[in-house]
């Protein structure tokens, strides 16, 4: 080894300028760093990334849930007392309705205030929520500029093919 310790360290890397992906209020995407409202993360550091939908609005769920649970309990209760003998069509296409209330109010709710995109991903081995939008097209263009700074990190000399780029070996 050396005094200068130079043949035992690899060159330094060639650092490409940092170029902005994407860029609205509160959302940043560099090919250096991930920033959304407070929370910052460099590109290199995000794995697994993933997407999906949110929970449900809890408003209409709570709302689903009433419905279902009434529904069952006048089926139970006519079910119980012998109602169901002397119930009329009319009656029956009304308990009908009745139970399907809860699915009509769910496809209503979805509609109506739907669940949020969401982006999860691991950084340094922690599942953490990146990033959260209820409009589709701003979540697909973050996720756009997120997967484009992780490919510019898969790939570090993609721009330069020079023929010098070879394994490093130290010098003996």
């Amino acid at each position: 080894m050396q005094a200068d310790r130079t043949s035992t360290r690899p060159p330094p890397r060639w650092s490409r300028p940092t170029t902005l992906l994407y860029a609205r209020p509160g959302i940043v995407v560099t090919t250096e760093r991930f920033t959304a409202g407070r929370s910052s993360y460099a590109v290199a550091d995000l794995t697994h990334l993933r997407t999906g939908r949110g929970p449900h609005d809890r408003l209409a769920a709570r709302i689903v849930t009433l419905a279902a649970v009434g529904a069952g309990t006048a089926g139970v209760l006519l079910g119980f007392t012998g109602g169901l003998e002397r119930l009329t069509a009319g009656a029956y296409l009304g308990l009908g309705a009745v139970c399907l209330l809860p699915v009509l109010l769910v496809l209503l709710g979805d509609r109506w205030r739907p669940p949020a995109h969401e982006l999860h991903g691991h950084c340094h081995g922690t599942e953490l929520l990146l990033f959260s939008s209820d409009d589709r097209d701003q979540f697909d263009q973050v996720v756009d500029a997120l997967h484009q700074a992780r490919e510019q990190h898969r790939y570090p000399d993609a721009d330069d093919p020079s023929p010098t780029t070879r394994h490093w070996r130290p010098t003996r």
